[in-house]
């Protein structure tokens, strides 16, 4: 990151000294013009620019691989919790600080109740009941009730997909952490910080899944020098979790990063998660910036060989999803412990004696980690980097160029005589109404361009997600109605009790079934489609910039020609720049974030408990009592041919909360990301032009009133004319610099 921090204070020193040349025009008596307000602006406005030019790196990878441990090693001191738990929906990220400092973003009390009441969806104990009012966890009975409820569970109905019932652990978890966060939560989003001494105290909430479940997100500031200011780095949970909400919400990282680094356990090799992992990174269009680790594990290696072994069977098979991936293996537990200011214990002292006493493996894992370093700092720091320096660098050599002509052309007059100077303002005059009709004309362009491209995107969104044509829709459609577990046998005695277990159970493998297909299917095509339309839209208005981009150059050559021939010298001689700053970086920065696909997934809050009772048990009971007249049924067969109605209005039902969701999500991304992203676009081209029209669009008011020599003192004048000459000649002596250096680290 040396090169970036190097240029980006070499830009923010310029910016300081150009816009200093600005107060310094501004100070001249009758000197002034309204475009110096304009450059002041935006120099004023840089350094919190270049503050939000965040590059993200995602960490991420199958639980226990080592993400938090690697992470620890990348800022040389134990900050993160290692081995969280895997209930922790969390993405924690990390930023450069002055000081150690952790924020904790807890939900609010509502958003707590609504996730219980999720969870609480055909809840089968009969002890547990429910108020017509909803739940609320500070009722001290109903969390009695809902403790005592999931006691009685049976062991089938604590099991689901061979884990533990995700609703379960999130009903007990709410219940049990209560006592520690009461004080904390309120009614609205609260935040908590730990700094200095109290900052690993923030470890307590991340690693026990009874306090992280409180949690909606966390940001830690750490000061280090392995960590670059423009950084965030965050480390995601365990991307094979049993809950799909958190690749959801891994998802939602994801599509805001800009490189991700898979961490894959040497231990394990490459798993049937990874696999299925990458593969939804694939889908989602974002496999191209991605680094692979090896996390090696010393204690699982015999020799070098046999690790090489291994590095070459994870690489071929990375290969099927990435051709030539890159890859890199090192032991970041042994990176960790390498750490300068990392008190070890006795027992990892022990553990690095023996890892040291292994030459060849800890050789290898210090070469690979210097080369990982330099990769990743040449595509973040250099890069990624570059590109957004650059955009910064090019407008202030606009400004500048427009500050070399504006003294030009008031050193010239003021050497003029009145005459002479009177012929030169005239000119000025006839070019500049040239420019005045360019901008114009530029203004109706792009309010049109506006206007056509939101009519464009309204369409393609509403094709994709339209209910009756578009494919997603006809997927899920397709998915719910061939599921064929959710009428289940009924276990036991086949009474009202049984059938209620058996609805639970059956509803809550179908709604873990269904999260976990629009994770893996859905979700992916989602943000593909969303990458897709933001391309659209970056090279919509490229298009759109090329040609006036071109006019501008001729009318900056035919400027330079005509005061060239009227005598004017103008160190500003140089062609003006044909690159065009990066406008799809410089949106990406500052622009809107898309609507989050985790709220897509929140159809089951819809879901009232009592209305699925209804139509569960109560429909259940008029269909029993119409079947059971028949004769000669068995008992069990009735229920079951009742309960197989009933389900099938739950699909229904389903369904049409998400399409409803859905719907939300589709206006969502519309109104609140793809159209102001149009905008955002269209003023930041304006902006851009704009800058360059300054360059000669002279305040000719001004110019007439310098004409009359007794309103200024026209030696003096002309001598501050010519120190700020010189002083803008450094300047452009220093862009020029710059430019090279970060063609060099592009």
């Amino acid at each position: 990151m040396d090169s970036y921090h190097y240029l980006k204070d070499e830009i923010l020193k310029l910016n300081q000294d150009i816009l200093a040349l600005i107060l310094k025009a501004k100070s001249l008596p009758g000197m002034a013009e309204s475009r110096f307000e304009g450059w002041a602006k935006t120099c004023q406005g840089l350094p919190r620019q270049m503050s939000e030019d965040i590059m993200r790196v995602a960490v991420a990878g199958p639980i226990k691989s080592g993400k938090s441990t690697f992470l620890n090693s990348i800022l040389q001191g134990d900050y993160l919790k290692r081995g969280a738990g895997v209930v922790t929906s969390i993405v924690t990220r990390v930023r450069n600080g002055d000081r150690l400092s952790a924020q904790l973003f807890f939900k609010s009390w509502d958003e707590v109740n609504a996730e219980m009441e999720q969870a609480l969806v055909l809840f089968p104990t009969l002890e547990w009941h429910r108020t017509d009012s909803g739940l609320d966890i500070r009722n001290a009975e109903e969390r009695h009730q809902i403790q005592k409820a999931l006691k009685l569970l049976s062991a089938d109905q604590l099991i689901s997909h061979d884990t533990r019932n995700i609703n379960n652990v999130l009903l007990s978890s709410y219940t049990k952490g209560y006592d520690r966060v009461y004080d904390i939560i309120s009614a609205r989003d609260t935040t908590r910080q730990y700094e200095g001494k109290t900052f690993p105290e923030h470890k307590d909430f991340v690693g026990d899944e009874n306090l992280a479940v409180y949690l909606r997100d966390i940001q830690l500031e750490i000061p280090s020098e392995a960590l670059a200011a423009n950084i965030e780095i965050a480390d995601c949970q365990g991307s094979d979790s049993s809950n799909p909400m958190h690749l959801a919400m891994i998802q939602d990282y994801l599509l805001l990063t800009h490189m991700i680094v898979y961490v894959i356990s040497s231990r394990t090799g490459l798993r049937q998660a990874d696999i299925q992992f990458l593969s939804i990174i694939k889908k989602m269009g974002i496999l191209d910036n991605i680094i692979f680790v090896i996390n090696c594990d010393f204690s699982e290696h015999e020799s070098i060989q046999e690790l090489q072994t291994l590095v070459n069977k994870v690489k071929e098979e990375l290969a099927l999803i990435k051709p030539e991936p890159e890859v890199y293996t090192f032991s970041a537990l042994f990176n960790l412990f390498s750490s300068p200011d990392l008190a070890l214990s006795e027992k990892d002292q022990l553990r690095m004696q023996q890892w040291r006493a292994e030459a060849e493996l800890t050789e290898f894992s210090n070469r690979e980690t210097m080369q990982f370093k330099t990769a990743l700092d040449s595509k973040l720091g250099n890069t990624r980097g570059a590109v957004l320096l650059k955009n910064h660098l090019e407008r202030l050599s606009v400004i500048l160029s427009g500050m070399e002509n504006w003294i030009g052309i008031n050193q010239d007059i003021l050497a003029r005589d009145s005459e002479s100077a009177q012929e030169l303002m005239n000119r000025l005059k006839e070019h500049q109404a040239r420019v005045i009709q360019m901008k114009t004309v530029l203004k109706t362009t792009v309010s049109g361009a506006v206007s056509r491209i939101k009519k464009k995107l309204n369409v393609e969104v509403n094709r994709f997600f339209d209910v009756r044509s578009g494919e997603i829709f006809r997927k899920i459609t397709q998915f719910i109605k061939e599921y064929k577990e959710l009428t289940q046998p009924v276990e036991g005695k086949a009474d009202l009790s049984a059938v209620s277990k058996t609805i639970y159970r059956g509803y809550q493998d179908f709604k873990q079934s269904l999260n976990k297909f629009m994770a893996e299917d859905i979700n992916p095509e989602i943000i593909r489609f969303v990458k897709t339309q933001e391309n659209e839209i970056g090279n919509y208005f490229e298009t759109i910039l090329q040609p006036y981009h071109g006019t501008l150059s001729d009318a900056y050559d035919e400027y330079m020609r005509m005061m060239k021939k009227l005598g004017v010298s103008l160190r500003n001689e140089t062609q003006l720049q044909n690159e065009l700053p990066n406008l799809k970086a410089q949106i990406e920065q500052s622009g809107p974030t898309p609507p989050k696909l985790v709220a897509a997934m929140q159809y089951s809050v819809k879901i009232k408990t009592a209305a699925l009772l209804r139509l569960g048990v109560y429909s259940l009971q008029q269909n029993l009592k119409k079947l059971l007249k028949r004769p000669a049924r068995n008992r069990a067969d009735v229920i079951q041919q009742a309960l197989s109605g009933g389900t099938q209005q739950m699909k229904r039902d389903t369904l049409r909360l998400i399409v409803e969701q859905l719907k939300d999500y589709r206006e969502n991304l519309k109104f609140a990301f793809l159209f102001k992203l149009v905008e955002n676009f269209a003023d930041n081209l304006v902006d851009l032009m704009q800058d360059r029209f300054q360059l000669f669009v002279t305040d000719l008011g001004a110019v007439a009133g310098r004409l009359d020599s007794t309103k200024i003192d026209k030696q003096r004048t002309l001598e501050m004319l010519k120190e700020m000459d010189q002083w803008s000649a450094g300047l452009k002596g220093s862009i020029g610099h710059l430019r090279r250096r970060i063609e060099q680290v592009n």
